[in-house]
């Protein structure tokens, strides 16, 4: 991937192994990047919530970091750098510039809903870390919602590259299309991905080819190419496991398909818990007809 612009593609979410003891398997992690690239996805987005990073000390978190840089280069890699503080942001994607990446992803302050002016300057203080910064919108999880109109803002004052949106409200596409053409527009919900891809989303920030990358490649690809017959067959096959994004057992989701397939997903950190019998029932089923549909 040689672009200007590295945040446009398929890049992955990571999900973080872990093993038993619940230390991070820096072995098993680069292992998985380069897998995913090799299955033609465009990169990696490490320290985001499905790489638990809140929950990862200091130390952890800055390995993960240069363990994805190692294995596949540092273009490819976006790092989240979501912090309660902006120094602490800041901190990280210093960081990520150190290490050697090329972009970061970014929430809006979150210990607290913060109003406009703080997000502006939460933004301002990341950006100043002197990589291009993609938003992050999650209005579920932090209370802070990056509506269209603040997006436009945070575009026209340079702080902003593009957006994760996450909120699950597809007309948003077509909003910030009006108010910012030139920021690129990320599908950031995984049970979304057809519907912003047809609206002209610029890449995938994505949860699922975490398990199955070559078939989440080929639906993107398709989807933004207009091929809607065979987006369409993928989508549908792949749905009942792309819709696990909106739950809060996404990660564990995530693992069990991972491990289902042969790949090393392993355990989570509290406060996540263990699906119940039912939902990796669910979940197991799912990624079977996947693998017998020759999804994996």
């Amino acid at each position: 991937m040689t672009d200007l612009r590295p945040w446009r593609g398929v890049l992955v979410a990571t999900a973080l192994p872990l093993r038993d003891d619940l230390s991070v398997d820096h072995d098993a992690y680069a292992e998985h990047c380069a897998w995913l690239v090799g299955n033609g996805c465009d990169g990696v987005v490490p320290n985001g919530s499905l790489g638990e990073y809140q929950v990862l000390t200091e130390r952890e978190r800055a390995d993960v970091v240069r363990t994805a840089v190692a294995a596949i280069g540092g273009e490819r890699v976006m790092p989240g750098v979501a912090a309660y503080g902006s120094a602490e942001a800041r901190r990280w994607a210093e960081q990520a510039r150190d290490a050697g990446c090329a972009s970061v992803m970014l929430l809006p302050p979150n210990a607290y809903r913060a109003d406009e002016r703080s997000v502006l300057a939460h933004y301002a203080e990341v950006a100043a870390a002197g990589l291009p910064v993609v938003a992050y919108n999650n209005p579920i999880d932090t209370k802070v919602d990056l509506v269209p109109e603040l997006l436009a803002r945070l575009h026209g004052e340079g702080l902003i590259h593009a957006v994760k949106e996450f909120s699950g409200d597809v007309r948003r596409a077509y909003r910030i299309a009006e108010l910012a053409p030139e920021l690129d527009l990320l599908i950031g919900a995984d049970d979304v991905l057809l519907e912003l891809a047809v609206a002209g989303a610029k890449g995938w920030v994505a949860g699922y080819p975490n398990a199955l990358p070559a078939a989440g490649v080929a639906l993107y690809r398709a989807a933004v190419a207009g091929d809607l017959e065979t987006a369409g067959k993928l989508y549908r096959q792949l749905h009942p496991l792309l819709r696990w994004d909106s739950r809060t057992e996404f990660v564990q989701a995530i693992k069990l398909s991972m491990d289902v397939v042969g790949r090393r997903g392993g355990p989570v950190r509290a406060p996540r818990v263990p699906l119940l019998p039912e939902q990796e029932r669910e979940v197991r089923e799912a990624t079977e007809r996947a693998v017998a549909a020759g999804l994996a």
